[in-house]
């Protein structure tokens, strides 16, 4: 039984932890996502900071953001960046988890974030860190003067609390309200991409072709509009894109904010567009956005702006820059475009098309296993170790359990075993023999006896 198609406009709801620097964010983030945060992705030579996790809480799904690492630049001052913080969360942020240090006790920056908290209507829970044992209680009396109903003691190296406490900030939720009904087949799609490099003014380019009818369609978050575009018979949504925000409600340009909001804009999107500035080349910031949209599962096109400015003889360095920075999505399109001359532009909706299915392609199960079968008798994995023994690994059957992403499990002897390089290796045949560009893929792998295989 396949697995039914999440759409782009159930979006969860995103929950920031906020607090000033080494106060034990990062360290509860992992708490709640089960693992070390810094991501190394199957590639070699590329290490990715994770600042997005999916966790569950009272059977809820929530989207949990680590502000660390976040912060802006360090020469700004310490209240410039606890300040900068405290809004990014606020104005992205469905629920706070504000953290403070027990052990180091109520600090004036703990008390210029609070005044800032206080500020918003969103569900705030104040959590006081380093209470490890229970004789460590009395600590949190002193942050009562907060003023913040939800006031607990958590440890966030042991666990003590912690999940108490996000439960608790899960119940005081509202449920996301569902967006106004779009025409079937609607496609939605995001334009993401660090600041400034000409999200507005793509935006406001597809928006105003004389050749399609627009319309302002409500979004489902705060104070944004959605773009509502009809080409022939396709419908499509530009996503809560930076330049279509009422200008009154724009925020200060930090990577924090950016990340926020590429957070928002995927979670709600079927394709993203990832703009990246040409004339400036491929910046760590470009494959940490990529990454985002990876890990959300979203089909991507890179589109390299300012195509205009890039001098003839650079074309080729760009392509091979893109190649090492982002090489683990080096099977996304790549289109030069210029959002102020409308150069590529026409190009974007039959990519939108070409990339929504492609992450919607279902492959019968007899054509996988086909596939299977031709791509281990052509490249056979390495033996299993064991001990001293090497066994050999085979594969019996695959089967298709979900799209976007389409998403794989295949049954084998040991899983364990399966190399990286190997699991690289059928992602790419399946991409190549179904035509799966520019969407991810994911490869489940499940043990199953040999003996049950025959049978």
């Amino acid at each position: 039984m396949t697995e039914s198609t999440p759409t782009a406009s159930a979006r969860l709801p995103i929950v920031a932890i906020v607090g000033r620097p080494n106060v034990g964010k990062s360290t509860l983030f992992n708490r709640y996502a089960g693992h070390r945060r810094a991501l190394a992705l199957d590639v070699p030579g590329l290490t990715v900071d994770r600042i997005v996790e999916e966790v569950e809480a009272l059977d809820r799904r929530l989207l949990l953001v680590d502000t660390a690492g976040l912060d802006p630049a360090a020469e700004e001052g310490l209240p410039a960046a606890v300040q900068a913080q405290a809004w990014a969360a606020i104005e992205d942020a469905d629920a706070i988890l504000f953290l403070v240090d027990g052990q180091a006790g109520l600090l004036p920056e703990d008390e210029e974030l609070a005044r800032t908290l206080r500020r918003t209507a969103k569900p705030v829970a104040l959590l006081v860190n380093k209470i490890d044992l229970p004789q460590h209680e009395e600590r949190v009396a002193e942050f009562h003067v907060l003023g913040f109903e939800h006031t607990l003691g958590i440890s966030a190296s042991h666990g003590r609390g912690a999940w108490d406490a996000l439960e608790s900030l899960a119940e005081s939720l509202p449920e996301m309200t569902p967006p106004d009904p779009l025409p079937e087949g609607t496609i939605r799609i995001a334009i993401i991409g660090r600041p400034n490099v000409g999200k507005s003014s793509l935006a406001n380019r597809i928006a105003g072709k004389q050749s399609v009818v627009v319309s302002d369609v409500p979004g489902t978050t705060r104070d944004s509009v959605d773009v509502h575009i009809e080409e022939g018979d396709q419908h499509y949504v530009l996503v809560d894109t930076a330049g279509l925000r009422r200008p009154g409600r724009r925020v200060a340009t930090t990577e924090h904010v950016s990340a926020l909001m590429t957070v928002r804009a995927l979670e709600r999107a079927d394709v993203a567009f990832l703009l990246m500035d040409a004339a400036e080349g491929v910046t760590e910031q470009d494959a940490k956005i990529a990454n985002m949209a990876r890990e959300r599962g979203r089909a991507v096109a890179i589109l390299a702006n300012k195509w205009d400015l890039v001098p003839g003889d650079a074309s080729d360095a760009f392509q091979l820059e893109l190649e090492r920075r982002l090489r683990f999505m080096t099977d996304a399109p790549v289109l030069r475009v210029s959002a102020l001359t409308g150069s590529g532009v026409k190009r974007l909706f039959s990519t939108a098309r070409d990339l929504h299915e492609a992450a919607q392609r279902r492959i019968p199960t007899a054509d996988l296993n086909r596939w299977l079968e031709d791509a281990t008798r052509r490249h056979e994995p390495a033996m299993a170790q064991r001990g001293r023994r090497k066994r050999p690994l085979k594969f019996f059957y695959a089967t298709q359990t979900r799209v976007a992403p389409p998403t794989f499990v295949l049954f084998c002897t040991e899983p364990d075993a399966v190399q990286p390089a190997y699991k690289r290796f059928l992602e790419n045949r399946l991409r190549e023999s179904f035509d799966l560009t520019g969407t991810p893929v994911r490869i489940r792998l499940q043990a199953r006896s040999k003996q049950r295989g025959k049978r």
